[in-house]
């Protein structure tokens, strides 16, 4: 069983979509750096601009649209999950105003602790770099170059299910299923968010299914501590 402060955890998960609505409407010179990293991606009649789709997945060809953050508190003798979103299409203001709420959690939580599906692969490094990119200094939590890993205030759902076994990946969607959580991919997955921003211009349905997953991997956390799941969220 895992031991841990539940309420010292934040959560979070990020949503991203490339950096442009078409291949077409990208400067050449990044056209050109799409095909170059494209390529090992392709197969037979696929083409750089085919592929577009999935250039959210790289912190250099894509943005971040959504983050949504939530921690566990006790109200009235029972615990419930808190969730605030930044999004918008100014990325670098939702930056700016998660990386002011990041670190005022840190600051009032001890060995507080990020956690996220896939985080140490995905959102966390992904967040890092847009900051970088967006010329926003990071955060004391997100800048661990050079620190033991000990040191590093990360938790992952999916590698905490691997035991060990790192050649194993298992979606949110599935561990969810399989642990008797309920789904947050009811409405949407990763894979249509980008078209629900450029095409339908939908946020709102996407910060819901950004808040879902990120109420997911609490729940996960909290069965791996074998606590009981949060009944409701509630939004700050």
């Amino acid at each position: 069983m895992l031991h841990l402060e539940i309420e010292n955890v934040l959560f979070l998960d990020v949503e991203t979509v490339p950096q442009a609505a078409s291949y077409n409407d990208l400067p050449e010179r990044m056209k050109n750096l799409w095909e170059k990293k494209s390529a090992y991606l392709r197969t037979e009649g696929q083409t750089a601009e085919s592929m577009y789709g999935r250039a959210g997945i790289w912190a250099e060809f894509g943005k971040i649209i959504c983050i949504s953050a939530g921690f566990v508190r006790t109200h009235e003798g029972k615990k419930v999950f808190r969730v605030k979103s930044f999004y918008g299409d100014d990325e670098k203001q939702l930056l700016m105003q998660f990386c002011g709420m990041l670190d005022a959690f840190f600051a009032r939580k001890k060995s507080a602790q990020l956690c996220a599906h896939n985080g140490k692969e995905f959102d966390f490094p992904y967040i890092a770099r847009r900051l970088l990119i967006n010329g926003l200094a990071l955060p004391r939590v997100l800048n661990v170059a050079g620190c033991k890993p000990w040191e590093v205030p990360f938790l992952d759902t999916m590698e905490l299910w691997k035991f060990g076994d790192y050649k194993h990946f298992c979606s949110l969607d599935l561990l969810t299923t399989v642990l008797d959580i309920p789904t947050p991919k009811d409405d949407i997955d990763g894979s249509r968010v980008a078209a629900v921003y450029y095409e339908e211009k939908n946020m709102e349905r996407i910060v819901r299914y950004c808040e879902k997953d990120t109420m997911a991997a609490a729940q996960l956390l909290l069965r791996y501590c074998s606590q009981p799941l949060l009944p409701e969220m509630e939004k700050a």
